[in-house]
């Protein structure tokens, strides 16, 4: 389990669109959820099925190796990642873009900033 501080370190150090080889260490329920990436982080990378195709013998297998991007980080220690192969992208891609991320174009190259703080209970 990464702390708080190891944590808050590679957030520092990550940008959206940032590069990293990844291999494809698990495809639980294909189809279902995404996969699971390890990117040579202390913490996983994991891809969303939104992003693949719907055909799941469209996506990489366990043991993949591939190019994947920064496309998300919340505050799950977690990276989410976009495969940097378009034939691992669901087919509207650019549509889909633009409707959930359309600021992504000027969002690349720019810092993975830290979420807000939970509200206080």
């Amino acid at each position: 389990m990464v702390t708080d501080a190891e944590w808050t370190r590679i957030r520092r150090g990550l940008r959206f669109g940032q590069v990293f080889e990844g291999t494809v260490v698990k495809v639980p329920r294909p189809g279902a959820i995404g996969i699971f990436v390890d990117i040579g982080l202390s913490v996983g990378g994991f891809v969303d099925v939104l992003l693949f195709p719907e055909q799941t013998e469209d996506w990489p297998t366990e043991g993949t190796v591939a190019d994947f991007e920064i496309w998300w980080a919340d505050s799950r220690r977690q990276i989410r990642l976009k495969p940097s192969d378009s034939h691992y992208l669901r087919n509207d891609f650019t549509d889909f873009v633009d409707r959930f991320r359309p600021n992504w174009p000027s969002e690349v190259g720019q810092p993975v900033r830290d979420p807000d703080p939970p509200p206080p209970r």
